[in-house]
This record gives C-alpha cells, sequence and structure tokens, in this order.
C-alpha cells in the first residue's frame, strides 16, 4: 500500500458512506514553500491573478485541482490574519473589519475581532487544499461541504466514540477560518456556516454547510458511520410521514418510566 492510499480510502468512504455531491477536501497549513505538494497550483504564479481562499477551496473540492496559497496569493485579510501569516493591523483590532457595514458600531466591531479565531504568528506561512482520495501531503483536517441531512449523519458517526454534543461557536463571516483553525487549536470537530465571500465569491450553495473532522478522528469517524448504518442511519433514506411511528425499544422504556403511553 502507498503512503496516501489509507487517506485515499478514507475520502472514497466518506463519498460513498454520506453521498456527497463534491470532494471531502484535505486541508494543511504550510510552514514554507519547501512544503508545498509535488504538483500544487499557485494562483499568482500559475494563474496570473490572486484568489480569496475560499475559491481555491472550491477549486479543490469542485474541481480535483491541488491549490496552494500563501499570504501573496490571496485577495481576502481574513485568512491571512486568521492562520497568522501575518499580524493583524490596529485598524482591524479597532473594529473597522465590520463596521459600518455589519455592526451598529465600532465596539461591536472591536468584539468581533476579538472573538476571531487565531493560530500563532509566523508558525505556518501558507495552506494547501485538494481532494482528500487523491492527495500527496498528510492533512491536518478533512472539510466536508454537505447539506443538513449530510451533516446530521455526520455528526451520529462523530457521536459514536464518546455520545458528547459537538460545541461550535457559530459565525456568518469567514468560513474558511472559523472552519479551520478551532479545529488546528482544540483538535476537535467543528461546524461552520458558509460565509457571504464563500457564497458570493466561492459558489457555495443555499443548502450547504460545512463540517471539519481533525485528521486523527477521520478513523473514529467513520467508524461510528458503520455502526449507525447498522440501525438504518444511512443515506439515501426512505422517509415517510406516519402516525405514532415505530421507536427504538429504549425509546419506549424511558417513556414508559415517564407515565407516557407508548406501548
Amino acid at each position: 500500500m502507498g503512503k496516501f492510499d489509507v487517506w485515499h480510502e478514507y475520502g472514497e468512504e466518506l463519498e460513498k458512506r454520506i453521498r456527497l455531491q463534491n470532494y471531502p477536501l484535505a486541508v494543511k497549513l504550510l510552514e514554507t514553500e519547501a512544503d508545498i505538494p509535488q504538483g500544487a497550483e499557485r494562483p499568482l504564479r500559475d494563474f496570473g491573478y490572486h484568489l480569496e481562499l475560499c475559491q481555491g477551496f472550491a477549486l479543490s473540492r469542485r474541481d480535483g485541482r491541488t491549490i496552494a496559497m500563501f499570504k501573496e496569493d490571496m485577495w481576502c485579510p481574513e485568512p491571512v490574519i486568521g492562520y497568522g501569516f501575518a499580524e493583524p493591523p490596529q485598524y482591524f483590532l479597532d473594529g473597522h473589519i465590520r463596521f459600518p457595514r455589519d455592526v451598529k458600531d465600532l465596539a461591536a466591531g472591536k468584539n468581533y475581532a476579538s472573538d476571531f479565531p487565531r493560530l500563532d504568528v509566523g508558525k505556518y506561512r501558507g495552506v494547501v487544499s485538494a481532494p482528500l482520495n487523491t492527495i500527496n501531503f498528510e492533512p491536518d483536517l478533512v472539510m466536508i461541504y454537505c447539506n443538513s441531512a449530510q451533516l446530521s449523519l455526520l455528526l451520529l458517526g462523530r457521536e459514536y466514540i464518546d455520545g458528547l454534543d459537538l460545541s461550535c461557536r457559530l459565525s456568518s463571516h469567514s468560513a474558511c477560518v472559523y472552519s479551520v483553525v478551532p479545529t488546528l487549536k482544540k483538535g476537535h470537530c467543528q461546524v461552520a456556516i458558509p460565509c457571504r465571500g464563500d457564497r458570493y465569491s466561492a459558489l457555495a450553495g443555499d443548502d450547504e454547510i460545512i463540517f471539519t473532522i481533525p485528521a486523527q478522528k477521520i478513523e473514529s469517524v467513520l467508524s461510528g458511520l458503520k455502526h449507525v448504518e447498522q440501525y438504518e442511519s444511512k443515506l439515501p433514506r426512505n422517509p415517510r410521514m406516519m402516525r405514532e411511528p415505530e421507536v427504538p425499544e429504549s425509546y419506549v422504556k424511558i417513556a414508559t418510566m415517564m407515565g407516557m403511553n407508548m406501548g
């Protein structure tokens, strides 16, 4: 088996079990340009223009391309700040990134800047993305654009190991940061909402939401998906509206203990 074959198999299994309409993305933060995987494309060098990072991700998840981006390739300051490629200017910290367009005053804008997820400045210089089933690098995380039914199934797979809920902060902004930085910092899965840039510039659909899995937890999520499939939690589904629909025996027992008539 080749060095990256196991990742390719994970990608193919995710596509099959979740019925994805685009590739699950492998994402890796890069410390130097020497870390760029062979065959990766650079927007400014290879295309002659900049891209927003969400557009780079879109080229990977839709077209199957390996895209490496550094500060000089980017057309949006938020991932540059969030990934620690540069120090945020005081203008950002004072709240002007959001005021007056999105918030009522600079104080609110400053709150946004203060809460903004950030990696340590200088640790990384770039980021690369590619379809999980074709990568030639070790990913830090896997990013999946999915719909609500697919997200529900992914969450079931995640919960299989410990049964704990997923706690995450949601924002209407900077999906490329909110989907990646918390996962890297805390090592847990993350849900993020495609932001304006992702929708307007990178063509994210109205039915799409982002689910991010740390690389070290891919196997456990897949094991959970395999388990819940035995109990009909799988795609495609055949939903139907029924009176008093069939429920698991444990539901009936718990309901009976509380005086509900579900027998």
